[in-house]
């Protein structure tokens, strides 16, 4: 077996995720026969352009950003907003969206979300809500659920907290507390260690994170497969390697 150490800036992160949520079974057979939602979020414009094989300005496709006091820009002038991307057997159908598509969906059929907080070894999810009518998923969980469709969650390893997700919704969602709330998801959790065992094989572990200079929020893995997986791998990751930052 052979082990290597890679680094991973945010938005090569989210790239590889996208990459590796495009090649999941459950998604090509969705893109085949069914339904895929890709609800709006930063990690998931990167999905969109892996599942169209096409750029878009990203940019139009954010919701609920979390950004400093003087975020960077691109320079460009701001997009219009998006339509939600749904694929009915791998079409783009414009006359549903992230909400409207769910009475359609069914059994297997597949949500696309993203999330703000990961606790790992609990394998749950925490997604921000900060409207009274809960957003995006308090609108769709119901549906996802009841009728079993698949709920894939592409999130990156910077968004891990220490604490049960169940217990920060709790302290966030009590009526003292001011902010958004929080809801604990459950699905297939895509980080870049299930990325890069989808798409190379490899087993993969955090082993530090951060940086500076346009590597803050950075993640270093340890990689360890076969010298023909982490060779895979090594190639795989040169492919995204320099992926520009996410700017508005």
């Amino acid at each position: 077996m052979m082990k290597r150490q890679v680094v991973l800036t945010v938005s090569e992160s989210k790239r590889l995720i996208a990459k590796a949520v495009a090649a999941m079974e459950v998604v090509k057979k969705a893109l085949d026969d069914g339904i895929i939602v890709i609800a709006k979020g930063s990690t998931n414009s990167y999905v969109v352009e892996e599942l169209l094989s096409k750029k878009i300005d990203k940019r139009a496709y954010l919701t609920g950003m979390v950004t400093p006091t003087k975020p960077l820009t691109s320079g460009m002038p701001k997009p219009e907003p998006m339509r939600d991307i749904v694929l009915v057997k791998g079409v783009v159908d414009e006359s549903l969206d992230r909400f409207t598509a769910v009475e359609k969906m069914s059994r297997g059929d597949v949500y696309i979300k993203g999330a703000n907080a990961l606790n790992y070894k609990e394998k749950v999810a925490g997604i921000l809500i900060g409207s009274e009518d809960g957003g995006t998923i308090g609108k769709t969980i119901g549906h996802i659920v009841g009728k079993k469709i698949i709920l894939i969650i592409p999130v990156g390893l910077e968004k891990l907290v220490y604490e049960s997700i169940w217990e920060l919704a709790r302290k966030m969602n009590s009526p003292d507390s001011e902010g958004p709330s929080l809801m604990p998801v459950t699905g297939l959790i895509v980080t870049e260690i299930e990325a890069l065992k989808i798409l190379t094989g490899v087993n993969a572990i955090l082993v530090s994170s951060g940086g500076i200079a346009g590597a803050e929020g950075a993640v270093r893995l340890l990689i360890e497969g076969t010298k023909e997986q982490v060779e895979k791998t090594l190639s795989l990751l040169q492919t995204i390697k320099g992926e520009p930052p996410l700017m508005l």
